[in-house]
């Protein structure tokens, strides 16, 4: 089974320090024995970094077996929507990243939700932080969940340290929401999201580089999943979503 990492970063940002080129990724991916990772930069476009969605398009070129991209795009700017459908129909990328604390906006904010639903015309997910920062709360997803039913919406790190169990039960009221793994500390909760929201809602990812592949994957083998459901959280249910992004406009044929 080829495993795919459904959260991790390549970037190139000093004013924050930030060294992470795709060679670095990609090494630490050798190293776990991971075949591919859906990544996005630190930095939002085009707000922090106006070149961030062609620095991404350049550093997964390099690896195009590797590196999956998604956009990770400030919804407050004037031209969000024409960025995502640009990275998505012209540079090919695969999904949309929000990060609401550098965003500065709560996942229900309008202009979240107007760029969620933008991603989802497409096919394409959106890649959300969550955790124990205040505009990152998991129970804050549920008045997106019903404002965008059609979206795929995936919280990352499972509510962080102190919410994990608000992350978990949301996501059983909507089944809109999935969970990704990256940089959750307890294996337990994870064994426990796939009992109650199902393993098809449940995905592995690491947020490397900053944390390591190989440690992230190695929680996993603590899970206790079954073959079957193994296989769907490292590999099936994110190679599913994937699949499923259009590469055109609504309305237009697909590439």
């Amino acid at each position: 089974m080829d495993i795919i990492d459904s959260h991790a970063h390549v970037d190139e940002y000093e004013a924050f320090g930030w060294y992470d080129p795709p060679e670095t990724l990609v090494g630490l991916l050798d190293e776990a024995g991971i075949a591919q990772a859906v990544v996005m930069t630190y930095a939002d476009a085009p707000v922090l970094k106006p070149d961030a969605l062609r620095y991404l398009y350049e550093a997964c070129k390099k690896y195009p077996d590797r590196l999956i991209p998604y956009a990770r795009i400030n919804p407050h700017a004037p031209n969000a929507a024409d960025l995502l459908g640009e990275a998505i129909v012209d540079l090919g990328m695969k999904g949309l990243k929000i990060h609401q604390e550098s965003a500065m906006a709560a996942a229900h904010h309008d202009s979240v939700v107007r760029l969620v639903k933008k991603a989802a015309e497409f096919g394409a997910p959106t890649l959300f932080h969550s955790g124990d920062e205040q505009l990152s709360l998991p129970l804050q997803f549920a008045r997106l969940a019903e404002a965008a039913p059609e979206a795929t919406i995936i919280l990352a790190h499972m509510g962080g340290y102190h919410h994990t169990e608000d992350a978990i039960g949301v996501c059983e009221k909507y089944e809109n929401l999935l969970l990704d793994t990256s940089a959750c500390p307890y294996p337990d909760r994870i064994g426990e999201a796939v009992g109650r929201v199902g393993a098809h809602r449940v995905l592995f990812g690491s947020d490397g580089p900053g944390c390591n592949p190989e440690l992230e994957l190695r929680k996993m083998s603590y899970v206790g999943l079954t073959e079957r459901d193994e296989r769907l959280v490292l590999h099936d249910n994110i190679a599913s979503i994937l699949e499923r992004v259009r590469h055109a406009y609504p309305g237009e044929p697909v590439r």
